[in-house]
């Protein structure tokens, strides 16, 4: 006799039983919580993950950011070292900001990162193009260097967001599928 699925129960399960069940856990097959589960009390528990790349583009993008400084007083006195500083920290701002945010709607539901990361885009360069139209309007001996600081921050903070990423892939243990035994004719 030939039958159903010999998966779970109907009824069973979030899928109520109409798909066969995985072999593992969510969170143990992708390392992030299920969406489903409720969220622990506790930043560290909701965002764990999600930022745990932090401490190094932080750190990266902060050591950049001395040395802009010291560069840009070397290259052309204190405006150059205020312009390459604020070129790294309006970066480093713009990055977290986005990071923090897009952190956040993942942790409340996965469906809300693409439009809180869009809308968190479109605010933010609006913002950084109005306040930096002011800039270029008052002619600050400051600017040319708050370019490189940008540039090089980017640089900074992508180059070591990779290299982390690179570093701490997950080790995921891949295991071919179950088959359904053939059914028994009685």
């Amino acid at each position: 006799m030939i039958g159903p699925y010999p998966g779970p129960a109907p009824g069973a399960g979030r899928n109520g039983g109409r798909y066969p069940t995985a072999v593992g856990t969510f969170a143990g097959v992708t390392g992030r919580p299920d969406p489903g589960a409720p969220v622990a009390a506790g930043a560290g528990a909701r965002f764990g993950w999600r930022l745990a790349h932090l401490p190094v583009v932080l750190a990266a993008t902060g050591g950049l950011g001395v040395v802009a400084l010291a560069a840009g007083w070397l290259a052309g006195g204190a405006a150059s070292a205020a312009g390459a500083a604020a070129g790294v920290a309006l970066v480093a701002g713009s990055y977290l900001l986005t990071t923090l945010l897009v952190a956040w709607a993942d942790s409340v539901d996965v469906r809300l990162v693409l439009p809180v990361g869009l809308t968190t885009y479109l605010v933010k360069f609006t913002v950084i193009g109005i306040v930096m139209a002011a800039v270029v309007a008052t002619g600050w001996d400051g600017l040319p260097a708050l370019g490189v600081g940008v540039v090089a921050a980017v640089v900074v903070w992508t180059g070591s967001h990779i290299w982390w990423t690179v570093t701490h892939q997950p080790r995921l243990e891949y295991r071919a599928p179950r088959r359904a035994q053939a059914p028994t004719v009685d």
